[in-house]
């Protein structure tokens, strides 16, 4: 009797033992498990709602609710001009849709710069600035920089005409009359996306009251040319004049003038054997 009850007592005492071991591992997992959540949750960023465009949008395509979709956006990365609202994508009170303004490729955030505000027309008076006028230049091949201009590039603009100096015979001179003047249509074309060179024959700018003038007077007095202005340059060009004297190096002709040598009048008189000659006055 006493060897069962000790075979149970020995039993009884493996059994609590194991269960403690079994019950200390189970508390190491979910420890271990409830570590590795709180790490996850440290790790999630906070996101907003942002619209996207489900395929890539061209300009002047009107956009519809089933050109774009909601996803989840880093609250501290989110675009700045996105539309994070639904209604003021697309208001309620309006049937009037927006029209694309720059080209939107697949999954990229809609901006408000690249979109009209619903109803809006998509011509030139929505690119153009507070202040500013359109002004269209005829170009050619060799004046439009063969064709690889863009609406959005800036262009120095530069004269070439015959100019009278103070009363003295005409020459012919190049001068730079506009810098980084900026370009919002090309012929009848705002769209900034194009596979290939264009042979232009007008480019619009963007510019001042007084630079439409000034451009005006140019071209009617003589030819404009355009020089692409790279896209990170940030410079100004400073006042650039050439004419065919200082492209070709040669000096400016100076006249001699000969000074005549001042008369001289004279009378000779004999003092013993030697003939003096004396300077007077001259009378005529």
């Amino acid at each position: 009797m006493r060897m069962v009850f000790g075979l149970v007592l020995l039993v009884g005492i493996a059994l609590a033992g194991g269960a403690v071991y079994l019950a200390k591992d189970r508390i190491a997992q979910y420890q271990y498990a409830n570590a590795q959540a709180q790490a996850a949750l440290a790790k999630i960023v906070p996101t907003k709602t942002v619209f996207v465009a489900t395929g890539a949008l061209k300009y002047g395509q009107r956009l519809t609710q089933e050109d774009v979709r909601a996803v989840n956006w880093p609250e501290n990365a989110i675009p700045e001009g996105s539309f994070v609202d639904m209604a003021a994508l697309f208001p309620e009170n309006t049937d009037d849709l927006r029209v694309v303004l720059r080209a939107i490729e697949k999954d990229e955030a809609i901006l408000a710069l690249k979109v009209t505000e619903p109803g809006e027309d998509t011509g030139l008076t929505s690119r153009l600035e507070r202040g500013q006028r359109a002004f269209a230049i005829k170009v050619d091949v060799s004046s439009g920089v063969s064709g690889f201009l863009r609406p959005g590039d800036k262009v120095d603009v530069y004269w070439t005409g015959r100019a009278n100096s103070g009363g003295k015979s005409s020459r012919e001179v190049t001068k730079l009359i506009e810098a980084a003047v900026k370009l919002i249509a090309i012929d009848q074309s705002a769209s900034d996306v194009r596979d290939e060179a264009t042979i232009a024959r007008t480019v619009t700018v963007s510019v001042s009251p007084q630079q439409v003038a000034a451009l005006a007077q140019a071209q009617s007095t003589g030819s404009l040319s355009l020089s692409l202005v790279g896209a990170e340059d940030d410079t100004i060009a400073s006042a650039i004049e050439v004419d065919q004297r200082s492209l070709l190096g040669i000096e400016a002709e100076t006249v001699k003038k000969e000074v005549a040598a001042a008369k001289v009048c004279t009378i000779r008189t004999r003092r013993g054997a030697e003939v003096v000659e004396i300077p007077i006055p001259c009378t005529n």
